[in-house]
């Protein structure tokens, strides 16, 4: 498994459109490649999204693959397109930034895990011999900020809740660079910079229907 987060950091409401069209772009590409990409979680702005997770997975068989596919997308991301929030406005490159997220351990999000709550439950399926008969799916509760955060999408419980602790990490990250007055998380700053140099973009695409120019 495969987390890449796509973000447009401090951007305008143009690279919220553009995180909302690559995050399409990126799941279509996937499935051209054989690849499996499924949307974990998605922050709306107004408009667009501000952020999305996204899962990769190939299978073990196609390992190596996923992850230089992974590769080919992280760093930053240009979209050349007129605005389409603001008619007659100069700028055309609008900057995504796609980065890996790494399932962390408790003692890395700073928390203490007194303060989690974990539960299990079956996951959902849609019938058939593939329905989880254990309880593969955990329900995630962080008590001094209130979260609580749901992972049925893997058959696993081990990896249901690395999924889940890595949400947790990324809503507490999200919740403090919102009441940050100057937004001086280095995740957010990282963003920022990196959307700055244009020249470096890793990927470029173009229009309203997002067509790959590099």
């Amino acid at each position: 498994m495969i987390l890449l987060q796509l973000s447009a950091g401090r951007g305008p409401g143009e690279c919220r459109l553009a995180v909302a069209g690559l995050c399409d772009v990126l799941v279509r590409e996937a499935a051209s490649a054989g690849f499996a990409a499924t949307i974990l979680e998605a922050v709306p702005g107004k408009p667009g999204l501000l952020s999305a997770l996204i899962r990769l997975d190939g299978g073990e068989a196609r390992g190596d693959e996923v992850e230089s596919w992974a590769r080919s997308w992280e760093g930053t991301v240009r979209w050349t397109c007129p605005s389409p929030l603001r008619p007659g406005h100069g700028r055309k490159n609008w900057f995504v930034s796609v980065a890996r997220v790494v399932p962390p351990r408790i003692e890395d999000l700073g928390i203490r895990e007194a303060d989690l709550r974990w539960e299990t439950f079956r996951a959902s399926g849609a019938g058939g011999q593939h329905v989880n008969t254990t309880d593969s799916a955990v329900r995630l509760r962080h008590r001094p900020s209130g979260l609580a955060i749901n992972c049925d999408t893997e058959r696993s419980q081990h990896r249901n809740r690395a999924l889940a602790l890595t949400r947790l990490g990324l809503a507490l990250r999200a919740r403090a660079e919102t009441r940050a007055q100057e937004g001086a998380q280095e995740r957010w700053a990282l963003h920022v910079t990196v959307a700055d140099r244009g020249g470096s973009a890793v990927r470029a695409y173009a229009g309203p229907d997002f067509a790959r120019v590099r």
